[in-house]
């Protein structure tokens, strides 16, 4: 995989409503996004860790394959 830039979490949400999720709740800092009964957290921090944003991008092609 190559190398992810570094956003925050505001802008992986924007993303992922681009493909088509839906933001299920909110818990404090973290936002369930959701699509076809299945979800994923994003946090709304100021910056994402690179492993958390790969964690949530892989989620999401685990979602698009099923």
């Amino acid at each position: 995989m190559p190398e992810l830039p570094r956003i925050s979490g505001d802008q992986a949400i924007k993303v992922f409503l681009a493909l088509g999720f839906y933001q299920a709740r909110q818990k404090g800092s973290h936002v369930v996004m959701r699509r076809d009964n299945k979800g994923c957290v994003i946090p709304r921090h100021k910056e994402l860790a690179v492993g958390t944003l790969r964690s949530a991008i892989r989620q999401e092609l685990r979602l698009k394959s099923l």
